[in-house]
Order: structure tokens, then sequence, then C-alpha cells
């Protein structure tokens, strides 16, 4: 029956994090105590006051019909009031915005949107699985800019400026980054913003979901510079900052032409995104702040704790991340060993081993562009982090 299949979900890769999140599960229902640090998933429960809205909707019975496509207007202008005040993107109104089932679907929207078959877009890698994906699936050629270990992960304004062709339509990173959590500077973002402005067929798509999750100070959006709004897709969404993973809530803020491109899409192949799951959202982000702040605290916590924990570990290298909850250490020193019949020729046999042997798992960094790194996720109890990490430290010793 394969015949049948179309050549584009033939060629399209799975999900690596979602592969391995069902691996482990699959090893769980077995009975084997898996700990699990695949996924970029919060630990936390949905702030209560979200839930109780939701709930309040429900009882207040108007939102089971279909929700405008782009978005209840309220959600909107809420969200375009945020990104005024919190990112200083001046010129952002409801307008600009269109929520859609996740900031996945949102980044999805855009590049079937954007790209023409053979359009190029650079990522900035490492980078989020699925942005190479979809550009494909949309008939686009992912370009990669890589950043090093050595710099923060970070490519460089140079690189972009370096990468950038006439077929080129748009550039795409994500700040704190998934799965490094290095965050971009004002000044590098300026950089950026400096060689776009020079290609006036050049977008920006910055995904900034984990704009909550922030070590390093405050959160630098490009669409906030000058002359940069009508260059810029912002992306973003309610899953890491507010712990609604499961709602399936995201949204962009772009120049008005583009999200009038987007919500005509979504039309088509969605609607509106879930009514009761916006007006959850719209509690969310005009509610009390409070808990995403603790959560954001609590993860700068966990950050201490593991890092110490994979400085313990012999042959491990790692910076240190600046925001998200992801590490992504180089393990380019356990490559070439082998032990208890496993050999381990890069990271996904890394990964591979370690889920056998120590009973974690985790993502080779090769899905994200880079192929001498694993990322791990320390959206997990302190518990669990420890038992984890210490797991690790025994598998990767008795590796030879």
């Amino acid at each position: 029956m394969n015949s049948i299949l179309s050549d584009r979900i033939i060629n399209m890769e799975e999900s690596a994090t979602l592969a391995m999140a069902k691996k482990a599960r699959e090893l769980k229902s077995q009975g084997i105590d898996i700990i699990g640090l695949s996924l970029g998933e919060p630990d936390f429960k949905t702030p209560k006051h979200i839930q109780v809205a939701a709930k309040d909707a429900i009882d207040e019975g108007k939102y089971f019909s279909y929700p405008p496509v782009a978005g209840y207007q309220d959600l909107r202008e809420a969200i375009a009031k945020k990104l005024r005040e919190e990112n200083e993107i001046a010129e952002a109104k409801a307008e600009n915005v269109v929520v859609s089932t996740g900031a996945k679907h949102s980044i999805a929207n855009v590049f079937m949107c954007m790209i023409n078959e053979g359009d190029e877009v650079v990522i900035f890698s490492p980078y989020w699985v699925s942005y190479a994906e979809i550009i494909k699936l949309a008939g686009g050629v992912p370009v990669l800019i890589e950043g090093t270990l050595e710099n923060n992960f970070k490519a460089t304004a140079a690189q972009l400026e370096a990468a950038i062709t006439p077929k080129t339509k748009g550039v795409i990173y994500s700040s704190p980054c998934n799965p490094t959590g290095s965050v971009f500077s004002k000044q590098e973002l300026e950089a950026i913003a400096d060689v776009v402005k020079k290609h006036e067929n050049v977008m920006v798509i910055a995904d900034e979901i984990y704009e909550k999750i922030n070590f390093a100070g405050r959160n630098y959006s490009i669409a906030s510079f000058p002359g940069m709004f009508e260059r810029t897709i912002t992306v973003n969404g309610f899953s890491k900052g507010y712990a609604m993973t499961g709602w399936r809530v995201g949204y962009i803020c772009a120049p008005v032409w583009m999200a009038k491109a987007v919500e005509k899409i979504q039309g088509q192949f969605t609607s509106g995104g879930t009514g009761i799951a916006q007006r959850a959202a719209l509690a969310g982000i005009s509610g009390d702040q409070t808990p995403t702040t603790e959560m954001a605290d609590a993860y700068l916590r966990r950050r201490g704790l593991v890092l110490d924990l994979l400085r313990d570990i012999p042959g491990i290298k790692t910076h240190v991340p600046e925001g998200a909850f992801y590490f992504f250490p180089d393990v380019t020193a356990f490559f070439g060993k082998s032990a208890k019949g496993h050999d381990v020729k890069d990271a996904d046999d890394l990964c591979l081993y370690l889920l056998a042997e120590a009973h974690v798992s985790l993502v080779t960094g090769a899905a994200f562009g880079a192929r001498d790194c694993i990322r791990l996720s320390y959206a997990a109890s302190d518990e669990e982090l420890v038992d984890a990490l210490g797991r690790m430290k025994k598998a990767l010793g008795e590796l030879a």
C-alpha cells in the first residue's frame, strides 16, 4: 500500500523527540523504570486560575461553536497588548495576530504561505527538529548556518550574510533556543536585523516560545527594532511559559498582509483553534503571572543542579544554557567505545545505549543539526534528575 502514500510523507523524517518519547512509553508499559528527559514539556500543572477559566467558559455555554479563524478578538487584543508592553513591538495590533493550534502550527502556516518550490530558508543551527521538515514539506530548501559549543551554539550575522542567495525567502531562529538554551543578545539581534534589511525579500521568523524561561535578563524581540516590524513574523504560544502543552494554543504577530494569508490557509486546514483553550489562554496572558515566574525560578535552580551533575561525568562537555530547560552537551568522547554488546559510533547510538542500559531517554543531537551532541531536558523533578544523571554516569563509565 506504500504506493498510495505521497513522496512528501515517505520522505519526511519522524519527529525525533516524539519518537524517543514513544520508545520510552513502550518500555514503561513493559514495567521498565524509564526516566524521560527527551520531551520539551514542563512537568508542572497548568496554573489553577487558567484551569478555572476553562471550566467557567464551559459553564457559560458560549464557546461551543466554531471560533473565528484568527482567534477570539479579545484574545488577539490581549496578545497585541502584551507584545506592545512586554516586547516593545509598538506596531502590534489585534489585526496582526493569528491564533493557531500551537506554535508548531503557526510555523507551518507561515511557511506554507511564504515558500514556493525551491525557495531557501536559512536556519540558525542547532535548531528545533521540525523547522527543516516543515520547510521541505512546503517545497523549500533548508540552509543551515551552524553555531558551535565554543560560541554557545550561536551562529553569527556574518554567517547569515554569507548564506543568503537570490533564492532566500526567510530566516528562522529560536531564542531562547531549543535545543541549546542559548539566548541572542540585543547586539546580536541588531546585527542580524542589519543583514536582513539589506535584502528586501527576506523575512525573519522569530520563534520566541521560550521567552518566559530566560535567565539572561530581558528578552529582546527583533520585531521591535527600527524597520523590522514589516520584516518579522514573531511566533509564540502558551505551552512553555504557562505549562499548557496539551491545550495547543500558539500565535503569530506579523504584518497585516502575512496575517491575512495565514488566516486564509488556516481557514482551509483547521479553522480556528479550540474555543475553550483560547479562553484559558486569555486567562494566562492577562491574569496572574506569579506561577510563570515561579516555574522559571524552578528551572533556573534545576539548571544549577544538572550543571553540577554533568560536570561530574568524565567526557561530557557543556556550555551553560541561558534559557529554556535543556542542556546540549558534546558527547564525542564516547564515540568509538562499546559496552554490553552496544557499539557507540555516534550520538544516535549513545542515546539508544543509555535508554537500554541506564533507562534514561534523551534525544540525539543529529535531529537538531548537531551530530556531536545530545539533548537533555531538565523539566523533571529534582529526584528524577539526580537519579537520571547518576544512571548516566554509571553507564557512560562502563564504555571502553
